[in-house]
């Protein structure tokens, strides 16, 4: 320990001198607290990193994010889990068979005593289902015509209505191309020869590339007529999802109605999209997840339960059994709810609409444990209002998964192709996939429709092929 110093005996130079030597500590001490709060902080950094680690991993059960980037556990050997039982059943008869074959007997075959044939009924009957041989139709068109006798001039009889000069490919033909390459992620070269192979037609990917670029006007047309009544619906369920376009992010959002199914492609992710498409049209009620730009767009929003429910479960994986655990549950009972609306009777349901409410009070008044939990109470105490509005009114859902179904197609053709070499081509995708989601929200043949949307367009000359 170092003796004290008396300063009352030390001279003015002695005081002098022992301060100059003591101005090298002061620097000295100084540059030590700064290095002692730089690895202060370094250390709150890395216990925040440390405890960012030590949290659960988040998958598509407890997060947003999707399938594709789940880990499935290997099963062991003989783990398969067992199939859940159901009453068994055969493939139905057909109602209208092209032919029927009766086979009866001629002799008993255990004792060869004759068999007449009107003691006998049917004891086993079935199906055998054939695909007949596949090939082109072809009609060959002639145009008669000369010079004329009287006026000396050529002239030529006008082609039949529906085989005007152009392409040779009839509508059948152009549609099943669409609907095998947009729908089924074709390629040209995979496309032609499927054509060949299988209808015993020749067609070129030119061709091909040809019958995609008549197409978009007629689908064009038709997704403008879709969008009309997509704005025009009280409830609107929307969700984006990434695309590639020309080597660039785009985003594909779609708009689900009540009858009609919208798909568009845009370079842009915010809200001017939905304002652009819908104007000063406002929905009833707009069903989404809470990204910033999906909000604001109609009368009531409903916020989708099964994104929280997601989040909720990754806030008590975290440790938060205080708040989270418990909000989890009163999603559970607020879906539970929605899948009955049909059978209880609107007193009911407002009943319930306050009950949830109520419970969310208290609920709320817990303190969370852990970041993941207060940051879940924060977005519920600022969302509370939309998260029951579908609970008094039958026609809202509880969560936006229809339209995440809608985008599955889209993803599984995006991982496929990868993208769009061309805007035209994701023009034209985003209005088939309109056509085709509409028809099968409201049960009608794909085929069917297509040829139909298709019938509008002029025959025309072959097209240049494009990207």
């Amino acid at each position: 320990m170092a003796p004290e110093i008396d300063l009352s005996r030390l001279t003015v130079a002695e005081k002098d001198a022992l301060i100059l030597s003591l101005l090298p500590l002061v620097g000295q001490l100084e540059a030590a607290l700064a290095r002692i709060a730089a690895l202060e902080a370094r250390n709150a950094d890395l216990e925040a990193r440390l405890a960012d680690l030590q949290r659960p991993r988040k998958t598509p059960d407890n997060s947003s994010l999707p399938p594709s980037k789940g880990q499935k556990p290997e099963r062991t050997a003989g783990a398969k889990p067992p199939r859940p039982s159901r009453p068994g059943f055969g493939r139905m008869l057909h109602p209208e068979p092209d032919r029927v074959v009766d086979a009866a007997l001629d002799a008993c075959p255990h004792c060869a005593a004759a068999f007449p044939v009107e003691q006998q009924s049917p004891q086993h009957v079935y199906d055998r289902i054939e695909l007949p041989p596949i090939r082109p139709d072809v009609t060959r068109v002639r145009l008669f015509g000369g010079r004329c006798g009287c006026c000396g001039e050529r002239a030529t009889a006008t082609a039949p209505a529906g085989l005007e000069p152009g392409s040779p490919f009839g509508q059948s033909i152009a549609a099943l191309v669409v609907y095998l390459h947009y729908a089924h992620a074709i390629g040209f070269e995979r496309l032609a020869a499927l054509m060949g192979d299988i209808f015993g037609l020749a067609i070129s990917e030119g061709a091909i590339s040809n019958m995609l670029a008549r197409a978009r006007e007629p689908l064009l047309v038709a997704a403008a007529a879709i969008q009309a009544a997509v704005t025009a619906s009280p409830v609107v369920c929307s969700d984006e999802t990434s695309a590639r376009v020309s080597g660039k992010t785009w985003w594909e959002w779609v708009f689900v109605g009540t009858l009609a199914v919208l798909h568009i492609i845009r370079p842009s992710r915010g809200k001017a999209v939905v304002r652009d498409l819908f104007g000063a049209t406002q929905p009833l009620v707009w069903v989404s997840d809470m990204l910033g730009s999906q909000r604001g767009h109609a009368v009531q929003w409903q916020v989708c339960l099964a994104h929280l429910l997601r989040d909720a479960r990754y806030a008590v994986d975290c440790g938060d059994t205080a708040f989270s655990a418990p909000f989890k549950r009163l999603l559970l009972r607020a879906i539970a709810i929605g899948r009955r609306r049909e059978r209880l009777q609107d007193t009911t349901l407002q009943q319930y609409h306050a009950d949830l409410h109520r419970r969310l009070d208290r609920i709320m008044a817990a303190v969370p444990l852990g970041e993941p939990g207060r940051k879940m109470r924060k977005r519920i105490a600022a969302n509370r209002s939309h998260l029951f509005v579908f609970v008094t009114n039958r026609d809202v859902p509880s969560t936006n998964n229809v339209s995440e179904r809608q985008l599955r197609p889209s993803v599984i053709f995006r991982k496929v192709t990868n993208g769009f070499r061309c805007e035209w081509g994701a023009e034209t995708y985003a209005a088939f996939r309109s056509v085709v989601s509409t028809a099968k929200a409201n049960h009608a043949c794909v085929l069917d429709v297509l040829r139909f949307v298709l019938a509008n367009q002029s025959p025309g000359e072959p097209l240049a092929k494009v990207g």
